[in-house]
């Protein structure tokens, strides 16, 4: 499949980022340190750590006293993980893993292994977990997050009602709460799914079309039927911009929700 690269990936998932943090009024990643609760001396792997936000979080919670390893298989990502760690003193490790392939990790190395907003690009997902669970310790913690079926609803509205096209299954809400919590499930010996909701509320249309546009961008080859090339998406972002603008007009507001799914397992 060919990638279009009119945009750059990285820049579209931290316009994403930036805009929950804006536009929200809820922190997921205190929900997430809530869930997990790790223990300072514990040793934490992050299953695509990406450009590292999860690893300045579980640094700042433990204050420096863990032993914090992310990997991840996108050097570009990567880079601006390591570009972070420099930041704070070379306070984690960077190393490249795929989750795809075995784990370059010994047997019962970890006493956390967090994933958040990554497991459901796996191919292969109960391969996956079982590397997860193999590199936790006895009674080690398994924490993923990903969307649930209703996650955004706002955003697939508005683009349904603007270019009448059916929405593609989205990697992670079709598939978080079924198959992957079912794998998760069968591997580990206690499983619990905790929901997290985080209101976006805009009051102007222009960040809610910098989030659609990052969206529909970052996960181009997800919408290959609803647009080809940059010609196609940037049609397709005037019709969502004029339906954004008639709802906005209409409720004087637009309120997407984030809904997003937590598993906590134990080995």
């Amino acid at each position: 499949m060919t990638k279009i690269d009119y945009q750059e990936t990285t820049e579209d998932l931290a316009t994403r980022i930036n805009i929950h943090d804006k536009f929200g009024s809820r922190d997921i990643d205190e929900w997430m340190l809530e869930l997990t609760k790790p223990e300072k001396g514990s040793k934490i792997l992050d299953v695509g750590c990406g450009s590292g936000k999860q690893l300045k979080s579980f640094h700042n919670y433990l204050k420096g006293e863990a032993e914090i390893v992310g990997g991840d298989v996108n050097e570009e990502l990567l880079e601006q993980a390591r570009e972070l760690n420099d930041e704070f003193d070379s306070a984690w490790t960077i190393m490249e893993l795929d989750f795809d392939e075995r784990f370059p990790i010994e047997d019962g190395e970890f006493d956390l292994v967090s994933c958040c907003f990554a497991i459901y690009y796996a191919s292969d997902i109960p391969f996956t977990i079982s590397e997860m669970h193999r590199v936790l310790k006895p009674g080690g913690q398994l924490f993923t997050t990903g969307p649930m079926p209703e996650n955004k609803q706002l955003f697939y509205d508005v683009i349904k009602e603007a270019t009448d096209a059916e929405i593609p299954p989205m990697p992670g809400s079709s598939r978080y709460a079924s198959e992957i919590l079912s794998a998760v499930k069968d591997r580990f010996s206690k499983t619990e799914l905790h929901i997290f909701e985080n209101p976006l509320v805009f009051d102007s249309v222009e960040p809610f079309l910098d989030y659609t546009g990052a969206s529909l961008s970052e996960d181009r080859r997800l919408w290959k039927g609803l647009f080809q090339g940059k010609e196609g998406y940037q049609k397709v972002m005037r019709q969502i911009e004029e339906v954004a603008h008639k709802r906005f007009e209409r409720d004087g507001e637009l309120v997407m929700t984030k809904v997003v799914g937590g598993i906590v397992a134990e080995k």
